[in-house]
């Protein structure tokens, strides 16, 4: 009997080692990776005349150094896992630095406020939840000129507008589709996170994007309430306001790229601004990029309220990560309009012509 239970006991704590070995094997065999990213980019600004926030009257004109002259300085980590069958976990941190005084820039004003959401890949798409962009925002960053430069780019006008509403979205899920055909959709819904409302702060966008060969075609919308628990950021990310774009961009097999589109921006109580705008990217060399573009905006409230804004820069590329850039911008204020030239220390700007330029260095990691 005693030796009948001790053939029973081994055969059981074979099967359990087997089992327990299986499942340590499924766990190893999970390919996951983790990635630390981010961008350092530095500048020195000049603007031949500036707004004084205190007062709105011309202040003079400045010479400063500048965080983040051509992109957003920041860092963040990147991680998926194959968890097979062509399914996928991944998920995004991402911070907004600045190198000026180190502080938080680039985002909404929190720790990680730029990007943390958590999402699943599969061939049917993805889905993503958390802080994350907005269909509209990146609809606008595929046909922008100067690929949303922080200096004389459609994205000063878009934060001119708007500030990092539709940006940063916090709250939010939103789902991508494969590409079918050259055809890619977006849709995305923010839930306002206050009790007892379901309408403050909740915002919703989409966008469909057409790519062949050369050709990209996109359109968006977006929608959005004020309120709701994002409105705490310490950056506005919930004005109340109205989005629609449509562009077109065409890359040459000689490298020269050329992109239009036109913006919406409907503040709620305020502004009813269109925005056109057009321009090129062309690189001479390996090493070597130009691009120049105009952008027009006019409110549809008032016809006296208009302003162009042209920019140009040119980047030299010392190695695949780090970059020399200059920059060259004029604006053109009318009415009430006060659309600036850079991201930092120059959003807004005043009445009349202003005149700028930045200088800078840029590295990624």
């Amino acid at each position: 009997m005693l030796q009948r239970d001790n053939i029973g006991m081994k055969w059981l704590v074979r099967c359990l080692v087997a089992a327990g070995t299986m499942g340590t094997a499924g766990v190893a065999n999970a390919q996951s990776s983790v990635t630390l990213y981010g961008i350092v980019d530095g500048s020195i600004l000049y603007t031949s005349r500036t707004m004084n926030m205190q007062t709105g009257q011309n202040a003079g004109h400045q010479f400063s150094f500048t965080d983040s002259g051509m992109t957003g300085s920041n860092f963040g980590l990147r991680g998926t896992e194959d968890l097979g069958g062509g399914l996928h976990a991944v998920f995004a941190l991402e911070s907004g630095i600045s190198v000026a005084n180190g502080k938080f820039n680039n985002s909404n004003g929190n720790f990680f406020g730029r990007q943390a959401w958590i999402g699943m890949e599969s061939p049917y798409g993805t889905v993503k939840a958390g802080l994350q962009y907005s269909p509209f925002f990146l609809s606008l960053y595929h046909t922008d000129p100067r690929g949303m430069s922080q200096f004389g780019s459609g994205l000063v006008s878009y934060v001119n507008n708007v500030f990092v509403t539709g940006l940063f979205n916090s709250n939010s899920l939103t789902y991508t589709s494969p590409e079918i055909a050259g055809i890619q959709a977006m849709g995305m819904f923010a839930m306002g996170g206050a009790a007892g409302n379901f309408q403050a702060g909740r915002q919703y966008s989409a966008s469909l994007r057409y790519h062949i060969t050369g050709l990209t075609l996109t359109g968006a919308l977006y929608s959005g309430n004020a309120g709701g628990s994002a409105a705490s950021t310490p950056v506005p990310g919930t004005v109340e306001f109205v989005g629609r774009t449509l562009g077109a961009s065409y890359r040459f097999p000689n490298s020269l790229t050329i992109s239009a589109s036109y913006a919406l921006y409907k503040v709620a109580q305020s502004f009813d601004n269109s925005v056109y705008s057009g321009g090129l990217s062309y690189m001479l060399t390996p090493y070597l990029n130009v691009d120049a573009g105009v952008w027009y905006t006019h409110d549809g409230n008032d016809g006296g309220n208009h302003s162009l804004m042209a920019s140009s820069g040119l980047q030299y590329y010392l190695s695949k990560r780090t970059t020399l850039y200059g920059q060259l911008g004029y604006v053109y204020n009318h009415g009430r309009m006060d659309t600036g030239l850079s991201i930092n220390n120059a959003l807004f700007g005043v009445t009349g012509s202003t005149v700028g330029a930045s200088i800078g260095m840029r590295h990624l990691f």
